[in-house]
């Protein structure tokens, strides 16, 4: 702890259990979206965007998808096979 009593402890934990990415390019990433069903937002009525999830990358809305089950899964499948960072 810190002098003002902040837990310093819990952010240095969490610090030495993940692995974060600087400087990876968002375009592998984009096209992978765009090749499995996620919906640029900017060719879609706003009708259909509150049934589908939103889909962000690095901060920014780049479209929708319908099945989120199914792309968190694929995308979890390829970080691990280390195929995504």
């Amino acid at each position: 702890e810190t002098p003002e009593g902040q837990a310093c402890g819990l952010v240095k934990n969490l610090a030495l259990m993940v692995y974060i990415t600087v400087g990876s390019p968002a375009n592998p990433i984009l096209e992978f979206l765009e090749e499995w069903g996620t919906e640029n937002f900017e060719e879609i009525s706003p009708a259909v965007i509150p049934q589908a999830a939103k889909i962000f990358v690095n901060g920014c809305w780049v479209g929708i998808h319908r099945n989120p089950d199914l792309l968190v899964k694929t995308l979890r499948r390829l970080k691990r096979q280390i195929d995504v960072n």
